[in-house]
């Protein structure tokens, strides 16, 4: 089915089950912020009517001062998922390894990888893959360093784009020639729709990136609405206090009614259920959604992703849960 791919487009998901559509929608397997956007005041029909900045030169100046590195160490790209191809572009004549589970773009970018549980493992091939945070786990790998030390002579991808999400651990600084960081600011900042991220790497990397992207990738809006988001610290720290409070009562909740919900340093987490298809539709008829894991090696569908929302909905989502199982025990 097309929907195992990925968690986005809810109506996809409500076809595949054969069920109506309905009017209201409360989206729990979107990992992305649901704190109330900003009201930007942007002059659209000026921004559309000209080509976007190839270069990114503002963006990449304000990464530079806030990652005290030169310019030519950032790309932007068009999201995340571009970085993604152009790596496997890149080093698809190497030996690479994807620390799983994770997000299921790096096996069908990088098609000859090979899936690995031990991150150990990773001295064993010249590129490896680790989303850190972990999307769909939600678990963060502190130490990366001392990893990233044993193997000099591997490639280190490691996908940052829930970095922002982190609720207590300080994020870990890897200034190390052999690491490749990918950022999202797609999750965060409300630009889903609009598609944008960056990658950190030495310049030598940064500029064989380049020859393999389209000219332009990184559309004006993007860019402008980018700008508004990384200039707004208000709007960062509002997020950051409001899923630091509700993210561990939303899983404390779900765990004194009787649901086990996994350990999370994000603002999504993993539940473990019976069968996850049968509690999925069930929750799709109440208008939930929540991820399946079917796509993800190592979880085969044997839990659920659920993101933290408002407490109102996440307290709907609880009681609608209940409901579940007082009507069906092996759901969970």
């Amino acid at each position: 089915m097309d929907f195992l791919i990925h968690g986005a487009n809810p109506e996809n998901l409500y076809r595949a089950f054969n069920l109506e559509v309905p009017e209201k929608i409360l989206d729990f397997s979107t990992n992305t912020n649901i704190f109330p956007c900003p009201d930007f005041d942007l002059d659209i029909k000026n921004i559309v009517s000209r080509y976007p900045d190839p270069d990114c030169k503002e963006l990449r100046e304000i990464i530079s001062q806030r990652e005290k590195i030169s310019i030519e160490k950032i790309l932007f790209t068009n999201g995340i998922n571009e970085a993604i191809f152009l790596l496997a572009n890149l080093f698809k004549a190497k030996r690479a390894g994807i620390f799983q589970p994770c997000y299921s773009e790096y096996a069908r970018a990088f098609r000859n990888a090979t899936n690995v549980f031990e991150i150990e493992a990773a001295r064993n091939f010249e590129v490896f893959i680790i989303v850190n945070p972990n999307n769909p786990t939600g678990i963060y790998i502190k130490n990366l360093a001392d990893v990233i030390k044993k193997s000099p002579a591997t490639i280190f991808i490691i996908d940052e784009a829930y970095r922002d999400f982190i609720l207590n651990d300080a994020p870990e600084k890897l200034n190390f020639e052999n690491v490749i960081l990918l950022r999202s600011l797609t999750k965060f900042f409300h630009l889903s729709g609009a598609r944008i991220g960056y990658v950190i790497a030495q310049e030598k990397i940064i500029e064989a990136l380049k020859n393999f992207q389209p000219s332009w990738s990184v559309n004006a809006i993007a860019q402008a609405l980018a700008i508004k988001f990384l200039n707004d610290k208000n709007f960062y720290d509002a997020s950051r206090k409001f899923y630091k409070i509700h993210t561990p009562k939303f899983i404390n909740d779900l765990r004194q009614s009787g649901f086990e919900a996994m350990n999370t340093s994000v603002n999504f987490f993993l539940m473990k259920v019976k069968n996850d298809f049968k509690i999925i539709k069930f929750l799709l008829k109440s208008g939930i959604v929540v991820r399946h894991t079917r796509n993800f090696p190592g979880l085969d569908g044997r839990y659920i992703r659920v993101a933290t929302r408002t407490p109102e909905e996440n307290n709907f989502f609880i009681e609608t849960l209940n409901c579940a199982k007082n009507s069906n025990p092996d759901y969970f």
